[in-house]
């Protein structure tokens, strides 16, 4: 007989002015199991799972908890029915402890006292049973992402959460992190608590889900298990076509360093180190990608070499041989330097400005879009519609703000007007950070055609499945040091991993 599900959503419908978010969308979740929603941004996942919790009222549809009908019309009436969940950023007070932030809104025995001690005992009860080792009476500020993450998932269960959505827990994490975390979902799902895991992430869909259920446009468009699929499946489900998940990549005879990087040390934002000795060189003809977790100097170490941040007394940075050290970003451009920068609506795109001023907005003096002292407009409008067509850019003209645009797009845009200058090195900083699996393929394609026509890139992600896909090098920054230089084809996920956590700093 089969047993009533902790959780069924039944034909939830949810538009908003211009977009049906949710399109007849049923799924259920049951006791002691790991059910994954995995779409691309904009698929629905989000919008569903904010009915769940209360954030938003479905248009038509039903929630069943435990079999009975469930009115949640806000948070705290999905805590109260025993729903949890973590959002992908933690809504956490730093300046408190472990303890004080779990007891936050809770009420108390003592009247205005709050019970820290017998908050303290139960985080440790909680702790000791799933194995989420964190302090009670230490700081947040303190801990590290992966501990961070566990505080929110002791806020949770000590909320008594049966249900626990966990909206791209891994976004942030090592890969021990993550194998830390779904050893605690497991122990989690062992005594018999429900979860939905969002996530984009193909292989750990793949091994921490008991089922899968697939959103595209809104609609679901598949229901399947880790047994009955595969990484390729999945990503053709969620785009609706056959997709290349790792691009093609021809051996490519290097040519010289094109950038050098010496003894390059660089102050952060709080006036502290944030890049500390780094040497690096990037040949003509390779992809030198670099791992860290966010916060190690990478973002840091970006705007230096654009140009954009000073580097400290006896750094060097030259391009072509040419010293860059001092240099400002127009003459870094000028030595044959394109950026992607890691935020795009704040350093890559104006978002007020349309399309074409934004394709335009490195080159608009160039003569070629003259006549005379006036801009040519027919010359820039057939260039700017020949970028928009040769990148795929979706965009309802050339006119639209940029800001409306989805992430994917304005990614695509900024790459079309980078690539465009002819670049001898890119620096791309997460170049498809929160962008659809189809962008993302279509992005790397254009980096590796870059590659392979001799120019030197700099990519800096997060994302190791991506640096293990894409980079013939791989550099490890940790606190600000590059601690290890390997080749792809000796590179091994785990290794990479303990460099990223500091464990194996080379001398």
């Amino acid at each position: 007989m089969e047993h009533t599900p902790l959780l069924s959503m039944h034909n939830i419908t949810k538009t908003f002015p211009g977009v049906l978010a949710n399109d007849d969308v049923s799924f259920d979740v049951r006791n002691g199991e790991v059910h994954t929603l995995l779409g691309e941004n904009g698929a629905g996942k989000s919008t569903l799972m904010k009915i769940l919790f209360g954030l938003y009222k479905p248009d038509s549809g039903e929630i069943r908890l435990r079999g009975e009908v469930a009115s949640i019309t806000s948070p705290t009436s999905a805590i109260e029915q025993r729903v949890g969940m973590v959002h992908q950023h933690f809504m956490l007070v730093p300046t408190l402890t472990v303890a004080e932030n779990v007891a936050l809104g809770l009420t108390s025995s003592r009247g205005f006292r709050t019970d820290l001690d017998v908050v303290s005992d139960r985080i440790t009860e909680i702790s000791e049973q799933y194995g989420l080792s964190v302090d009670p009476e230490i700081d947040v500020w303190k801990l590290s992402v992966g501990e961070r993450q566990r505080v929110e998932i002791i806020k949770a269960l000590y909320r008594d959460a049966e249900l626990l959505v966990l909206d791209e827990p891994t976004a942030v994490l090592t890969p021990q992190e993550v194998a830390d975390l779904f050893v605690i979902l497991r122990q989690m799902t062992d005594a018999g608590t429900g979860i939905i895991f969002i996530s984009h992430k193909l292989h750990e869909v793949l091994e921490l889900s008991d089922r899968i259920t697939v959103l595209r446009n809104g609609r679901v468009t598949g229901h399947t298990t880790p047994a009955e699929t595969s990484r390729q499946q999945l990503a053709d489900m969620m785009v609706g076509r056959e997709v290349k998940l790792a691009p093609d990549k021809p051996h490519v005879d290097l040519g010289l360093a094109r950038l050098r990087l010496r003894n390059l040390s660089v102050k952060g934002d709080r006036g502290t180190m944030a890049v500390v000795d780094a040497d690096l060189d990037v040949h003509a003809g390779e992809i030198v990608g670099i791992a860290g977790v966010s916060g190690n100097g990478q973002r840091e170490l970006a705007e230096t070499v654009a140009g954009l941040r000073p580097a400290e007394a006896g750094s060097s940075v030259s391009i072509d041989d040419v010293d860059l050290t001092t240099a400002t970003p127009a003459r870094t451009r000028a030595a044959g330097l394109s950026y992607v920068p890691e935020e795009r609506m704040k350093d890559g795109a104006v978002g007020e400005f349309q399309v074409s001023e934004n394709l335009l907005l490195i080159n608009h003096a160039e003569a070629r879009f003259r006549r005379g002292p006036l801009f040519d407009f027919a010359k820039i409008r057939d260039h700017c519609q020949e970028l928009v067509d040769q990148f795929s850019v979706k965009t309802p003209s050339l006119a639209t703000p940029t800001s409306s645009l989805s992430g994917g797009n304005i990614q695509k845009l900024i790459m079309a007007r980078e690539l465009e200058s002819k670049p001898s090195v890119i620096l791309a900083a997460q170049p498809t950070r929160g962008v659809d699996i189809g962008a993302a393929e279509y992005i790397h394609s254009q980096l590796v055609e870059q590659r392979n026509e001799g120019v030197a890139i700099l990519m800096i992600s997060e994302d190791l499945d991506e640096i293990l896909g894409l980079a013939d090098r791989i550099a490890v920054m940790f606190e600000g040091r590059i601690v290890k230089v390997v080749d792809r084809e000796n590179a091994t996920k785990e290794e990479l991993g303990l460099a990223m956590a500091g464990a194996e700093v080379d001398a």
